[in-house]
């Protein structure tokens, strides 16, 4: 599922065509995924795009409407696991389960395509903004040291399954994870109450290092994500933990685990990432 530095990269790649821009036709496919498609069919044409911004893991854009009465509005997008947002010539062959085509006023269109159809994409009122997108946590680049410490203490949550709580850092997801956990040398089933400040302070570098990283590379390919002009990320050459496992560690050269944790995969070193004392249940 693109994390937080796939869905930054689109992002980044949308911010610098779409802006300005605006929805001059919809056509759409299956609809499934779209919370109210007959809302997007009446809203969307004739508006115009003023910015592209990420919310956790949700693409988010500001739309101003075709009627100067009418107030502004969001349109949110949400790739699920193999979601692609790109910009594509209207001539230029859609590939198969290609579900959504906005056409733009400069003769480009806004494709979005999806395989397995778990993405969504909905209209958002400004007035509801705080009550949807306020319910998730804080921005793990932005976070202070002091907010990152404070969204952790005191939780009984293994630390993988608190990083991943989208209530409490949102946009961090099971690749993310790993690697900045594997960097900081902190084993996923510890209690992220047990950690020490240091041990929390060098967690949010990883956290940060990691982040910056895959974002500067264009977020991890390992199944369907591409970037807003159709190409592949890089960060997955770079992973040190991340579905290695029986492959050596980097730092070590012991051999790369997986356990699961709170249900979810998590590749670690069991030499540099020490497991808890009598605690292994991985609950």
């Amino acid at each position: 599922m693109p994390e937080l530095p796939e869905v930054e990269t689109v992002v980044q790649g949308l911010r610098r065509v779409l802006p300005g821009r605006r929805v001059v036709a919809l056509r759409l496919g299956k609809t499934d995924f779209i919370e109210n498609p007959a809302e997007l069919e009446a809203r969307l044409p004739g508006s115009r795009i003023s910015t592209v911004r990420r919310h956790g893991k949700f693409i988010v854009l500001q739309m101003e409407p075709a009627a100067r009465a009418a107030d502004s509005f969001l349109f949110l997008v949400h790739l699920g696991m193999t979601g692609r947002l790109v910009t594509a010539a209207p001539d230029a062959p859609a590939p198969p389960h290609t579900h959504a085509f906005f056409s733009l006023d400069n003769g480009r269109e806004l494709r979005y395509t999806d395989i397995r159809r778990f993405g969504s994409m909905r209209i958002l009122e400004e007035k509801n903004r705080e009550a949807t997108l306020g319910k998730l946590g804080l921005d793990p680049i932005e976070a202070t040291e002091v907010q990152f410490r404070s969204a952790l203490r005191g939780r009984r949550a293994r630390i993988k399954a608190a990083l991943l709580d989208q209530r409490v850092f949102r946009g961090l997801g099971n690749i993310y994870t790993d690697e900045s956990l594997w960097r900081a040398r902190i084993h996923p089933m510890r209690r992220a109450a047990n950690l020490s400040d240091a041990d929390l302070r060098r967690l949010r570098r990883a956290v940060r290092h990691v982040l910056a990283a895959a974002i500067r590379l264009g977020g991890s390919s390992v199944s369907d994500y591409v970037n807003a002009e159709g190409n592949p990320g890089e960060f997955q050459l770079r992973h040190r933990a991340y579905q290695r496992k029986g492959k050596p560690c980097h730092r070590c050269g012991t051999a790369i685990e997986r356990i699961l944790v709170a249900g979810r995969s998590s590749y670690f070193c069991p030499r540099c990432q020490r497991a808890p004392r009598g605690d292994r249940s991985g609950q």
